[in-house]
């Protein structure tokens, strides 16, 4: 991000970048001018003061680092103007990391204040919808393209939590047989579900910037006692959807199974725990499952060792797994793509030749089309004076 301080640029040469959040690359500068402007009273009221309450200092809990957003969501949720702009704003700072092609992912329902039950982040009911988050989100990745000299696609994520295990009983025990007496119940069973929303904005604007699908949050929620989500993923694969699915992360391997085999996820996002079984490792390895891999997000969420030499992504990177490096959440870190490789490089022997091979695999496993696809690889291949491909 243009606000954190440098970091030494160990590969000065374009990078792709496949798992960031948007709603958690925001510039601390621009919460507090929209909070301004809103008439949002925050707990600070300057870029110093306000880093310090959001971001993550020292290696916490996942439950730690989500209650990070609590701080400042409702600043920029149900905002137009301010939805359009923090996408405008990720492209330009993922053009001064030297990144070429980016998938940024986000949940429109979290920015959302309409036609989303419950209203998140202690919002009052107003006129933005998901879809209005979607809208604004590709206006604001498009002007950034077209100013930055970037390409920049969107994935959208669906919640484990919503809609929660006892909602999902409820309605399918009892809310399903009375809706021709109670038709006003129909209305609040599709506000409670938000991975078909998803799935349904996905179909609509997948020529429009949306490239992929997602399931992100506490893995604890078992998605097979959750008939929405695979109901969603069921139909991404009817569709031509890409998948990506949250797993591994600080949960066991049983859920990156699960993702790949229920959701028929093409991509996993973290995936460190997948080492636990050598079994599954070994299999996704010869399918060459690609891993969205966070290095300093996964060391601060206590997903992985504080120390590096100990980091899952090692053993990626001796096996020629099909892995990219991302920053995830790079406000919360107070990191930039540039510290993720510069770690890389001092903690865990990474090269450049390596830096090269898994930004190739990052094309590789991108969600472009086909075409576009091979545009990027081509701007790789040649930006890195390579003939062929040596991503595998």
């Amino acid at each position: 991000m243009a606000e954190h301080s440098s970091e030494p640029v160990v590969f000065d040469k374009p990078k792709v970048e496949l798992h960031v959040h948007l709603d958690g690359a925001i510039r601390v500068k621009t919460i507090l001018e929209v909070a301004k402007r809103r008439g949002i009273m925050l707990p600070a009221n300057t870029v110093e003061e306000m880093k310090k309450i959001i971001i993550l200092h020292k290696p916490a809990t996942l439950t730690d680092f989500l209650a990070k957003f609590n701080i400042y969501m409702h600043v920029i949720a149900g905002d137009r103007e301010a939805i359009k702009r923090i996408a405008f704003e990720f492209v330009e700072d993922k053009a001064k990391e030297g990144v070429i092609y980016v998938e940024v992912r986000y949940s429109p329902h979290l920015l959302a204040n309409t036609k989303v039950q419950p209203i998140p982040w202690g919002q009052k009911e107003g006129d933005v919808s998901p879809e209005d988050v979607v809208h604004l989100v590709n206006q604001g990745l498009s002007e950034g393209e077209r100013a930055f000299n970037i390409k920049a696609r969107s994935i959208l994520c669906c919640m484990r939590h919503m809609p929660k295990p006892s909602a999902v009983c409820i309605c399918h025990s009892h809310l399903l047989k009375n809706m021709l007496q109670y038709p006003c119940w129909i209305t609040h069973l599709s506000l409670l579900d938000w991975s078909m929303d998803v799935m349904e904005l996905c179909k609509k604007y997948h020529h429009q910037g949306v490239v992929a699908i997602d399931l992100a949050g506490d893995e604890s929620l078992n998605c097979v006692a959750n008939p929405e989500h695979r109901k969603a993923y069921e139909e991404a694969v009817r569709c031509g959807i890409h998948r990506t699915v949250h797993a591994g992360e600080v949960g066991p391997a049983s859920v990156v199974k699960e993702a790949v085999e229920v959701l028929k996820a093409e991509r996993i996002g973290h995936g460190y725990r997948t080492l636990d079984d050598q079994a599954l490792y070994k299999k996704l390895l010869d399918q060459k499952m690609h891993f969205e891999v966070c290095p300093i997000s996964s060391s601060l969420t206590g997903a992985c060792p504080l120390d590096f030499t100990k980091h899952p992504v090692i053993t990626f990177r001796k096996d020629k797994a099909n892995y990219s490096l991302n920053t995830d959440d790079p406000l919360i870190f107070n990191s930039t793509l540039h510290l993720d490789y510069s770690t890389a490089h001092k903690s865990m022997g990474f090269t450049v030749e390596e830096f090269k091979r898994l930004n190739i695999c990052s094309a590789e496993s991108c969600f472009l089309p086909e075409k576009e696809k091979k545009d990027l690889l081509c701007t790789l291949h040649k930006a890195y004076g390579m003939i062929q491909t040596t991503a595998f």
